[in-house]
This record gives C-alpha cells, structure tokens and sequence, in this order.
C-alpha cells in the first residue's frame, strides 16, 4: 500500500531534525520548499497533475516547477531554484535510501548557473579599528558587544555559533575553543591569550555584576539571558558602520574577513577549511581571490610590462 505524501515528507522532515540535526531554520527551509513543490503539483492552474505520489514524479515536473517559479512577478533567483532543487534531491535520496523509489526524476534535471559571489570583507586596518572601538554601548551591553565583535573576527565563527558557545566549551589550558557547527560537527579553534583573557574576565564579571545569569551559555543579555541572533546582528551593525561604508554589515561579514585575512597571509587553504567547519574545499576556495587580487596587485607593480 503507497505511504501517502504527508508522510514521507513527515518522515523526512523528523530524519533531518533528530538524526542530521539540522537547525530549525534550515528544517524549516526544507519543509517549505517541499510543500511548495507538492502544492504545484496539484495546483490546477499551475501544475495540473494533481495529489501526486511521490514515485510517479518525473523530471519534466521538475522542470515546469522550476519553470514557473522563474516566470513568477518577483522571479526566482538561480541561487533559491538551486536551494529548492538541493531540497528534492536530499529528499529522494531520502526515499532511495529507505527503498521506497528505485530511481530519482532529478537525474535528468540540470541546476541553473549561478555566477560566484565574491564574499564581502573589511580590510585588516579596519579590522584593527573595529578591535579597537569602544565607543558603541557602555556598561555590560558595551563589554558584550566588544567581546561579541573579538570572537567572529578572531575565530570565524557563524552567528548560530557564536549565540550556542557555551562556557564548558573554552578550554583555557589548551587556549581553544570548541564549536559545534552545522549538523552538529565538533571542530577545534585556537584562540589567543587576550581573547582567553577576555572571555574570562567576562565569564567573571558575568557572575559579579548580574543577578542570576544564565551559566551555561557565555554570552548573555544585560538581564543574564542568552543572547539572540538579532541582537548580534544589530550590535556588528552598528560597529561595522563606525569602521567601513560597506552596506553589507552582518556577522558573516566578519567571518570572510577572518577568512580572507588568513588566505592573504599565508594560511594553507586545507587549515583555513578545517578552522571554518566547511563540509568540502571547494567551499574554502572562493577566498583565494583576494590573494589573486594581491599577486595581480605586485605584477603590475613590480614587472616591468605590468
């Protein structure tokens, strides 16, 4: 007897919440692209196929899907139709691996081109600026800001990371940090003796100065709750303003400057890609073309048909 749609897709959903585990904002992202599919599907002003079963899905549905969502008033862009057709390709592999297709109509679709977005990066005298302000906020809120700002610079860690950081995870005799990133992968961050410093003057001062704080998590609002990506967000916001007139200013504009900073320094790009948590190289290797951009830079300077 087929196993109805909502099912699978249930199933599907719980397998990369408890086993994966993912984050909430990732499941979600599934969760929605793949009701957005189904819903074409049956759509009959749109897909015109109806309730579909799973197994009879074929690359031509596919295809009319992705076809619709680029003739849409706001159109889609290749990087979502290829975030969208990543989604059904994860859930068929879901459904070969439980047996329950024996083929995948996504073989035969083609992901649209996207063109490479070199990442957005402050450069090492405004890095310098940056570590050095303490002009923004006063009192507990200006000490978290400053330590907020040390920690994605001087270790490249994502913003979900940095807001789990727990206080059992520093390691002051072996001066590192431990990061627990996408799909709940440990890696290891070295970090130096200011920041060590820094965190524990923090980690001290939060007993002191707030009643009742929370004492798992290290970073923690004015009333001794654990911080929330807004107010991260808001607080680099506002430093990044201060230092750089780029209108980008996010938390993962620090982490492409830690990144970047290392590659123009000589980093080896396999150590870079461990200190990132990235799952492959090649997700490591758009920040080579700064250390192009330097070379190309030199020759021009230096040789003499430059």
């Amino acid at each position: 007897m087929p196993i109805p749609t909502d099912t699978l897709v249930n199933e599907f959903i719980a397998y990369l919440r408890f086993e994966k585990r993912y984050s909430d904002h990732t499941v979600r992202a599934y969760e929605d692209d793949l009701a957005q599919f189904f819903a074409f599907l049956a759509d009959p002003q749109k897909g015109a196929y109806g309730r579909i079963d799973p197994r009879e899905v074929a690359a031509v549905m596919v295809r009319t899907w992705l076809a619709d969502l680029r003739s849409a008033p706001v159109p889609a862009s290749p990087r979502t139709l290829n975030r969208k057709l990543s989604t059904l390709k994860s859930f068929y592999k879901y459904l070969l691996k439980r047996g329950v297709v024996t083929s995948t109509p996504l073989v035969n679709v083609v992901a649209p081109r996207v063109n490479k977005r070199l990442p957005v990066f402050v450069d090492e005298k405004q890095s310098e600026r940056l570590l050095k302000d303490t002009e923004i906020g006063e009192g507990w809120k200006g000490f978290t800001a400053n330590l907020i700002i040390a920690l994605l610079y001087q270790t490249g860690m994502r913003l979900s990371e940095l807001v789990n950081l727990k206080e059992s995870h520093i390691n002051g005799y072996g001066s590192s940090l431990k990061i627990l990133g996408k799909g709940n992968k440990e890696r290891i961050i070295p970090i130096g003796p200011d920041l060590l410093n820094s965190i524990r003057d923090y980690v001290s001062e939060k007993r002191t100065t707030i009643a009742s704080p929370d004492r798992e998590y290290l970073l923690v609002t004015d009333k001794g709750k654990k911080l929330y990506p807004k107010y991260v967000y808001r607080i680099v916001n506002e430093h990044l303003k201060e230092v750089t007139t780029l209108s980008k200013r996010s938390p993962h504009v620090l982490r492409h400057s830690f990144a970047t900073h290392l590659m123009n320094n000589g980093a080896d790009l396999n150590a870079v890609k461990e200190l990132l948590g990235h799952a492959s190289l090649a997700a490591t290797q758009v920040y080579t073309h700064t250390t192009i951009g330097q070379l190309k830079e030199i020759h021009k300077k230096a040789h003499p048909k430059g």
